[in-house]
């Protein structure tokens, strides 16, 4: 059990990381911050002071806390609008972020919009983080992932191993959920690993994939397989668009809390992470994914894998999209 834990953003997934922090009992304290709801301009005065007074991350903070004793759980959670609800934590999870969604008018905002908007917000989250608990390890979750740890690194130059991103965890659950369906066995029998950027470019591990240690190519064809993969790189946007707002939100809470409790009990798991790599895969500089020892230090190793000369071309191009994200990145923030 950690003294605190920080979560940066109350929405959809701050929510459940909050409960199942408490519920778990990982943290003695956790600290939510979020502005939400924050006053309209153009709204009549009275309006905007009775939003002023409204706060998502104190709500659900209460919300939570008055649940405990019916759990059973000693835990102390606090909100906040600005940063001061993070101070002292030793592990902070960043979920903050503007999620693509439609205008009024139906269109939606470009990539590089979406881009600029989240960098400007990750500045802020940056700020708070260095003012209320700069020793903090930090996992964050926010999107354009690799874009955002890339900037959070350039603002904050932690210590690698304490700089991590969360995909990796969700992407290779996804993989292994599709697979133990087709395969018609249960997820507890499915190991799988997805490497690269969070996007469309991930690279599913077909070589490294097994069920119950066996192959996964005994179980399904190869174009079962390809379709499986295809669907892994899309399955954000599948739940987006069942959904019709927002976007998934417990898969990827739990996916941070299998990193967190690799870190809060010194399990020395390898998972797969977004981490810094220097030299590792070829690459320099860049946060990808790959698969990483994670114990109470964090990041405590990088393991290379054996790839196909299919999978290495697949995860080149993948580390030349994070790459190109990147260097869009910090043109915008020359100007921020």
């Amino acid at each position: 059990m950690l003294k605190k834990i920080g979560l940066i953003g109350g929405g959809f997934i701050g929510g459940v990381l909050a409960q199942e922090i408490a519920q778990r009992g990982l943290a003695r304290e956790v600290g939510m911050t979020d502005p939400a709801p924050m006053p309209n301009p153009s709204d009549p005065p009275e309006r905007q002071e009775v939003v002023k007074k409204q706060s998502v991350s104190i709500g659900k903070a209460l919300d939570i806390a008055e649940g405990l004793p019916t759990i059973r759980h000693d835990i102390k959670l606090v909100g906040s609008k600005d940063y001061s609800a993070l101070a002292e934590s030793e592990l902070v999870i960043n979920t903050a972020g503007v999620p693509r969604k439609a205008r009024p008018d139906g269109t939606f905002p470009s990539r590089e919009e979406l881009l600029a908007i989240n960098l400007k917000v990750t500045l802020e989250v940056a700020k708070g983080i260095k003012q209320y608990c700069p020793d903090a390890m930090i996992i964050s979750i926010a999107n354009p992932l690799d874009a955002i740890v890339f900037t959070l690194d350039k603002r904050l130059a932690p210590p690698k191993n304490k700089l991590f991103g969360m995909a990796g965890v969700l992407d290779s659950g996804r993989y292994c959920y599709f697979v133990a369906e087709a395969a018609k066995v249960s997820v507890e029998n499915v190991n799988a690993i997805v490497l690269g950027g969070h996007g469309d470019d991930m690279v599913p591990v077909r070589s490294s994939c097994q069920i119950a240690g066996i192959p996964v190519t005994k179980f399904l064809d190869a174009d079962t397989l390809a379709k499986i993969e295809a669907r892994t790189r899309k399955a954000g946007g599948e739940v987006v668009g069942l959904l019709g707002f927002g976007s998934a939100f417990v898969s990827p809470a739990w996916a941070a809390l299998e990193m967190a409790e690799a870190v809060i009990f010194d399990k020395r798991k390898i998972i797969p992470v977004c981490a810094k790599l220097d030299g590792e895969y070829g690459v320099k500089g860049l946060f990808v994914g790959v698969p990483c020892i994670v114990g109470r230090n964090g990041i405590e190793k990088i393991i290379e894998l054996d790839l196909t000369d299919e999978e290495k071309a697949a995860f080149t191009k993948s580390v030349a999209g994070v790459g190109k994200t990147c260097k869009e990145a910090e043109e915008m923030l020359k100007t921020m």
